[in-house]
């Protein structure tokens, strides 16, 4: 009589191993498996040789279930590894346009456009100056702002969710601040000399922002949360020392 031979699961790689569960609950750990009539054979990968059990004794629909959800597992898996090698490809492409200048630049879908540092301005509170020159001990505290000219940036970006590359010229703080609206000025930061020490204390409406290095000195930048339309700035500073570079831009929907 010839034998039906139904061939379930081809011969696997090395550790591709699979359960063969029998109905009492334990298993065989086998590289492949084979029903010949009444019979289940298999090769055993704990004692790698041939081996038989009553196809009564095992539990096929677990055993190919399981198959079938590893194989879903593995084809994910490997979508995923995929997509992450296709996400490094446009990455290192990415990095590989940004210009070695020092500076901000804008991704801009799939090109980078350079920013343009903007000149900031001092402007002191001159009644509190006159205050601190009458005063015969220096009890009041000075007050001054860095601000920008004009109410608007000349460069402007439609996604809320802006990305930046910042090539520094040495290790110093970075990331987004939002500048506060004014009378033909925008406010970078607000500065309080204090008294005696004159220590001064810069204050700035912070961005929380994601931080990716992707090379020696470059950094990619982008916002934790979608930004709300307005005027922002890249910046670069060392905190204490009044030294912010600013390259400012507005959000605006499309």
């Amino acid at each position: 009589m010839k034998l039906l031979v139904i061939l379930l699961l081809p011969l696997l790689l090395l550790a591709a191993n699979v359960r063969l569960y029998m109905k009492d609950g334990e298993h065989h750990l086998v590289r492949e498996y084979r029903v010949v009539e009444d019979r289940v054979r298999f090769f055993s990968a704990e004692r790698g040789e041939w081996e038989e059990v009553p196809i009564s004794l095992v539990d096929l629909k677990r055993t190919e279930r399981e198959i079938q959800e590893r194989a879903s597992a593995d084809k994910e898996k490997a979508k995923l590894i995929d997509e992450e090698e296709k996400a490094e490809r446009e990455l290192a492409r990415e990095v590989s346009s940004v210009p070695q200048d020092l500076g901000v630049y804008f991704v801009d879908g799939k090109t980078v456009k350079p920013m343009k540092a903007a000149e900031t301005k001092m402007n002191n509170n001159k009644r509190r100056s006159v205050l601190q020159a009458i005063s015969p001990i220096p009890m009041v505290t000075g007050k001054a702002t860095v601000e920008l000219d004009g109410e608007t940036s000349a460069f402007t970006v439609t996604s809320d969710l802006p990305e930046f590359y910042f090539r520094l010229s040495q290790a110093e703080r970075f990331g987004l601040i939002k500048l506060t609206p004014g009378k033909g000025v925008r406010v970078v930061e607000k500065i309080t000399i204090v008294p005696v020490s004159k220590e001064m204390v810069e204050e700035r409406e912070q961005i929380e922002v994601f931080r990716r290095q992707a090379g020696e000195d470059l950094y990619k930048v982008w916002p934790m949360e979608p930004l709300t339309p307005g005027e922002y700035a890249a910046v670069q500073f060392t905190e204490g020392k009044v030294n912010m570079q600013v390259w400012d831009f507005t959000y605006r929907k499309q």
